[in-house]
């Protein structure tokens, strides 16, 4: 039997129906997630409603055809004849005196609820720059693909802001990119000129999936809906020197080494709740061990309500620490956690979940004052 799924319509269908008076110059921060429900692009839109005059693409590009990390140089886009200007790597000199030159900025790109995924600092960023030139920003609402209720991670300690996580927030926010938007424009004083165009038909329990939408990658290595709630636990890997599966067809829900004893850190993990983690084996064809035979251990997400992507991720890591000696970890992993605590030699994994949980539900209480949606 076919299951019914709800009728969502995103900020930029809102906007498409009922329209908004979108004043002055124009810009538009998106890339290829910044459609309508018919999968028109929201730039094709407002070139029909507004004086649009220039792009701006995050990471990955206006058309998300860039790995993670790759510089973007501005260029112009073949399809709308706009130019782009790159809001991600070195130098972001031009893209900002641009931003800076409009009137009214618009943003509207799909987020996957991480804290460490950077589209959010992208807005928040360019939100700051627009309060100091007195340009108007508006945020195109769309959906938390992991839903809107739950909350988990760690709590970022501002000692490790950075462009993979700027505020004290969880690693699982469980708000909408409008309703991120609202919530640090006023908690961290930011103070732009802001308007959030609300979605129709979203309700906090639904997950990506259970609306009527198609779900447009957001990046490269975020392939499916289930492949964002694996990335909330394993995208800490990226700073250690095992695989988090980049180059393979499991991006985040696949992590392994050469030397990884995949027996013995399952026997150390035992049971979790709504995943069943088996060993695997992969051969990634770029990014770390790229080309190289790796033994693995991949999840398989059975329950997502009961699944806790960031506590099984910390409990992996936990694990091969303590089952080998080969571990290593960068100095980054601090920024993806938050914290420095996991460098410690005395680490308590479930003490530190157990303060962690305490922190996030102590944020979201707060957090609802700015909830859009039930």
């Amino acid at each position: 039997m076919k299951q019914t799924k709800q009728r969502v319509l995103c900020g930029a269908d809102v906007l498409a129906e009922n329209g908004y008076a979108l004043q002055g110059k124009c810009g538009l921060i998106t890339n290829h997630t910044g459609v309508l429900r018919d999968l028109t692009s929201t730039a094709d839109l407002l070139k029909g409603m507004c004086d649009l005059r220039a792009l701006f693409a995050p990471e990955h590009g206006v058309r998300g055809d860039r790995q993670a990390g790759d510089d973007i140089s501005s260029y112009t886009d073949a399809r709308t004849g706009l130019p782009v200007y790159s809001l991600f790597g070195d130098d972001t000199s031009e893209s900002e005196k641009m931003l800076a030159s409009l009137d009214t900025v618009i943003f509207d790109i799909q987020d996957v609820g991480a804290r460490f995924y950077t589209y959010a600092y992208t807005m928040t960023d360019t939100m700051k720059l627009c309060a100091e030139n007195r340009v108007k920003y508006v945020v195109l609402d769309r959906p938390n693909p992991l839903g809107g209720i739950k909350t988990e991670g760690s709590v970022l300690d501002r000692r490790f802001s950075s462009f993979v996580g700027r505020f004290p927030t969880p690693t699982r926010c469980a708000l909408t990119i409008g309703e991120f938007a609202m919530m640090m424009n006023e908690t961290e004083n930011i103070g732009c000129d802001l308007t959030v165009i609300p979605m129709q038909g979203w309700k906090r329990s639904l997950y990506y999936d259970g609306t009527d939408l198609v779900f447009i990658q957001p990046s490269p290595n975020i392939p499916t809906v289930d492949t964002a709630f694996a990335y909330i636990g394993t995208c800490i890997f990226e700073d250690t020197n095992l695989s988090e599966g980049r180059g393979t067809t499991k991006p985040f829900e696949m992590i392994g080494a050469p030397w990884l004893n995949s027996e013995a850190v399952l026997q150390k993990m035992g049971q979790q709740d709504g995943v069943i983690l088996r060993e695997c084996s992969f051969t990634p064809t770029f990014s770390d061990h790229k080309d190289c035979f790796c033994h693995g251990i991949q999840l398989h997400i059975t329950d997502r309500d009961a699944f806790q992507p960031f506590a099984v991720g910390l409990r992996l890591l936990d694990a091969i620490r303590k089952t080998h000696d080969t571990l290593q970890t960068e100095p980054g992993i601090c920024k993806l956690l938050g914290t420095d605590e996991i460098l410690r030699n005395d680490f308590d994994c479930e003490a530190f979940l157990a303060r962690e949980t305490q922190k996030c539900a102590q944020w979201q209480a707060r957090a609802k004052n700015w909830h859009l949606y039930e």
